[in-house]
């Protein structure tokens, strides 16, 4: 399709044309939806980092997508026939109850939570998360629906869907956005935060939620797609320097550009078939993780 084509279809629809079908209903609502995602998962990365000091920290890595992943894999087995928002609320509730479970695994030992504890507990519940899902996805015959989920993808999105997502998203951002200040104290330092007159404890269970929120709405309709919140705000925090003022929405800003990119990518590496975005984006992901693991050993 021309340019031309493709402005028409956007700008001056008409349901009578089969090429501005494609693109109003099939092509503009997958982009759209990459891009609102990569937001959410980027700027839930960067909210994590930030709150927790953990250069490892992603939704991810931490568990966070696999709760959201798990009750959606429960709704596909109990509850087939619930609403898309009834899908977004409950894959809150998965991601806040997996968070919450995974600090409270990594507080338990003597000396407290540490960065390395969390990412040791968010792997070991996201490995159980995991497990269990697919458990249920053979038992109940859902493997064809969960798969989706489970290698993450765009392809599934829909114009209901962005009605109700984008809002979610861009309101959460601009509440993170709004923490950046607080976040950059914290992210030097309890003892240099509270010294500048921050509450750590408030500061940490807001920036916590917003990226539950996030990452929550995220895996309702994209599903489980991992190191896009790992890498961007790394290379956010190189370009402009930790103020989280800056580095929340411009790691938004490169989320989405990086998750298209990584749609594009799936389909044009074996047409007519699509390779699955996760996968995609895991090849960046898990030697920059290795990278970083290594380093943070190091430091440790």
């Amino acid at each position: 399709m021309t340019l031309g084509t493709v402005w028409s279809a956007v700008f001056h629809y008409n349901p009578d044309l089969t090429t501005d079908q494609i693109i109003h209903e099939l092509r503009l609502p997958r982009v759209l939806g990459a891009v609102v995602t990569g937001m959410a998962f980027a700027a839930a990365g960067a909210l994590m980092q930030g709150v927790t000091r953990n250069p490892l920290a992603d939704t991810g890595i931490l568990g966070v997508n696999a709760g959201a992943a798990f009750v959606v894999a429960l709704s596909f087995a109990f509850l087939p026939g619930l609403s898309y928002m009834n899908l977004i609320l409950l894959s809150f509730a998965g991601a806040a109850l997996s968070t919450i479970f995974i600090v409270m695994l990594g507080s338990a030992t003597q000396g407290g939570l540490t960065s390395l504890r969390l990412t040791i507990a968010g792997a070991v519940v996201a490995a159980i998360l995991h497990s269990l899902s697919t458990g249920i996805a053979i038992y109940y015959e859902l493997s064809q629906d969960l798969a989706f989920w489970y290698a993450g993808g765009v392809a599934g999105v829909k114009w209901e869907h962005l009605k109700l997502l984008a809002p979610i998203v861009l309101l959460t951002l601009l509440w993170a956005a709004s923490m950046g200040r607080s976040i950059t104290f914290l992210s030097l330092g309890e003892e240099s935060a509270a010294s500048l007159g921050a509450n750590v404890r408030r500061i940490r269970l807001l920036g916590m939620t917003a990226a539950v929120v996030l990452a929550g709405a995220s895996v309702s309709v994209a599903g489980s797609i991992g190191f896009v919140g790992l890498v961007v705000p790394h290379i956010v925090r190189r370009l402009i320097g930790v103020d989280y003022r800056f580095v929340i929405p411009l790691s938004a800003i490169l989320g989405g550009v990086l998750l298209v990119w990584a749609d594009f990518a799936s389909r044009m590496v074996q047409p007519p078939r699509e390779f699955a975005i996760g996968a995609m984006v895991a090849l960046v992901g898990v030697p920059f993780f290795l990278y970083l693991a290594r380093k943070e050993g190091r430091e440790l």
